[in-house]
């Protein structure tokens, strides 16, 4: 490696995340607090320190590696002057040093169980990191990811390590429970936020100062680190469950899919979902979600995704949207039925029945867990839903609709909408 000065580069505050050598190193922390890119760092050091060591970097859906820790471990190569000892390449998508041969594998746990597959040809599969960890809804699935990587015997003087870093959006997922109120001996935990970040500018620390004023609850979360806290969310009574969508089907079953715009800082939110009526069960099974997406883009998407001749309920509020949908193809969207109180109409409706969601929906997880009712001043729970957090939990409203509530309380679906069969599944589930 070039001659630098690390404490230059890294800057302070992640002293003793960075000399651990326990098993589990894992760190929350909020926005900007530097904990992706000092880990990045940590790597591409540790990397050239080790020969025979590799690096595995896992994230809940392969796609997103890309633009994250891609991204952002090429940064770091150049940032410590190693860059050109280094190969990036997109296809297959890793990193090769050139001297030894070592490798920066990347993978998603979209399939779990093919983990356990992962060589690499020279050395040993020392390290592992999980970027985004809070991504990983079920305590299983990383359970199967752990018994398989790292494994094996290293050479003397190295050592096995699981890194995980997140955002803690929720004080009920697994990672509080598991690596901070009950760690083991073998686990080192951090909690960092932005004020050890000396890379911010003084209009990002504003930025900070005003969400503490404004915001305090979102603050301790996205500011310092802690835990959210779940006061006041709207949906409740869902899990995270793995089944296989190709099976929901029979006469009580119906597949309903809806779409909400939004273009640079909303996202657009597309989701597909099969509603029991008999037994009250929404299964969430598949989500679209971007930025920036022109109409073209969205449906190439749906399209991708199989679901193109579905009835697909969509944002009243875009008319010209809808028209433009219809003509690139989605020919049975309509728009929703917008009207007095018509959000928490939809939100009652929902309430009624119990949501399991696939473990792929990453987005629509992060929004269960976040979408809640605003908050007055003084913290007490105000009538209506806050306005974020929302994209999907709206696309799912307008996707409710052909199922009707009639006075009585008894569910039916809309006519002129029949549902899907199995064989109608395509796209994303491999048909």
């Amino acid at each position: 490696m070039n001659t630098v000065d690390l404490p230059t580069i890294v800057g302070g505050g992640y002293g003793a995340f960075w000399r651990s050598r326990k098993r589990y190193r894992v760190v929350k922390g909020g926005k900007a607090s530097k904990k992706s890119a000092t880990a990045a760092l940590n790597f591409m050091v540790r990397l050239t320190q080790y020969p025979q060591a590799n690096l595995l970097v896992v994230r809940r859906v392969m796609e997103t590696h890309r633009t994250s820790t891609f991204a952002q471990l090429r940064w770091a190569a150049a940032r410590l002057g190693v860059g050109e000892q280094w190969r990036f390449t997109l296809s297959p998508l890793e990193a090769t040093r050139c001297a030894t041969g070592q490798k920066i594998l990347f993978r998603g746990m979209d399939d779990v169980q093919k983990l356990a597959s992962v060589t690499v040809d020279k050395g040993v599969l020392c390290w592992v990191w999980v970027e985004e960890a809070f991504e990983i809804a079920r305590e299983e699935d990383f359970d199967l990811l752990d018994l398989s990587c790292p494994r094996g015997d290293v050479p003397e003087g190295y050592f096995k390590q699981t890194t995980l870093t997140f955002n803690p959006w929720h004080e009920g997922h697994w990672l509080k429970r598991r690596f901070f109120d009950y760690p083991a001996d073998n686990v080192d935990a951090f909690t960092t936020n932005y004020l050890c970040n000396e890379f911010l500018d003084d209009h990002d620390r504003a930025g900070y100062e005003e969400m503490k004023r404004r915001a305090p609850r979102r603050y301790a979360v996205a500011g310092l680190g802690e835990w959210g806290v779940p006061e006041g969310l709207i949906f409740e009574n869902w899990s995270v469950e793995s089944f296989v969508p190709q099976e929901l089907t029979g006469p009580g079953i119906r597949h309903v899919f809806g779409l909400d715009y939004g273009y640079a800082n909303d996202p657009t939110a597309f989701i597909a979902a099969a509603v029991d009526t008999e037994s009250k069960v929404i299964y969430l099974y598949d989500e679209g979600y971007g930025t920036h997406m022109l109409n073209s883009d969205i449906a190439r998407m749906i399209t991708e995704k199989g679901y193109a001749k579905e009835r697909i309920r969509a944002d009243a509020a875009e008319p010209k949207s809808n028209e433009e949908l219809r003509r690139l193809g989605l020919s049975r969207l309509t728009a929703a039925r917008k009207g007095p109180d018509s959000v928490r109409a939809g939100i009652a409706h929902l309430q009624e029945y119990r949501m399991v969601v696939h473990p792929s929906c990453i987005h629509l997880v992060q929004e269960l867990r976040a979408y809640r009712w605003e908050t007055a001043p003084d913290g007490s729970v105000l009538p209506r839903p806050a306005d974020r957090d929302n994209h999907l939990m709206d696309a799912l409203r307008y996707a409710m609709e052909d199922v009707s509530v009639h006075p009585a309380g008894k569910t039916s679906v809309r006519r002129g909408y029949g549902g899907i069969r199995a064989e109608d599944f395509r796209g994303a589930w491999g048909g």
